[in-house]
């Protein structure tokens, strides 16, 4: 699935972008968005979108978001080549900012 900046609110990023589901009163949230935003202040080229599920409904049903928190790496196309829920760690996240980075962008 490809995701457009109107579909986040924020340009893509130029290597990847991190968009994060997170809900208001979710613990694990709070953590996960540390870790993302340690990773992206680390990374050049790449774009964070932290998005309440509550706020971006029909966005969360067309991607299945059932659980937060709920990572999504995108390539610089917007495609989404990496998914996780729960709280990943940074090693985790940088090696799919990686994985997306390595993505043929002429596709």
């Amino acid at each position: 699935m490809r995701l457009a900046p109107a579909d986040l609110g924020v340009p893509l990023g130029e290597r990847a972008t991190v968009v994060q589901f997170s809900s208001t009163f979710c613990a694990p949230c709070r953590s996960t968005r540390y870790v993302v935003e340690r990773a992206v202040a680390t990374a050049d080229g790449v774009a964070y979108a932290d998005l309440d599920v509550a706020d971006h409904l029909a966005l969360g049903e067309r991607l299945a978001i059932d659980v937060t928190p709920t990572v999504l790496v995108l390539d610089a196309r917007g495609d989404v080549v990496r998914r996780a829920t729960g709280v990943p760690t940074l090693a985790q996240l940088r090696s799919a900012l990686d994985a997306a980075s390595s993505v043929d962008s002429s596709a």
